[in-house]
């Protein structure tokens, strides 16, 4: 299945959502998933540190958003 990871940043005056950057990785479920979501916070090279990160699914529905803290 096809997941992607949304990486935002999140405004502390408003709340207001910005995404930093879209990834698109094929796993073959959900747990799967969150395991290269964690994993890609930590590697990849972007230009502010990312507040969470949201997994989509193919059809673009969200299916979990996570921050650092989170279990």
């Amino acid at each position: 299945m096809l997941f992607t990871f949304k990486f935002f940043r999140i405004r502390l005056s408003d709340g207001a959502h910005a995404t930093l950057d879209r990834v698109s990785q094929e796993a073959p479920d959900i747990e799967a998933a969150k395991v290269k979501s964690k994993s890609l916070f930590e590697i990849l090279n972007m230009p502010q540190k990312p507040d969470g990160v949201r997994i989509l699914d193919e059809g673009g529905t969200e299916l979990l958003a996570w921050k650092p803290g989170d279990l």
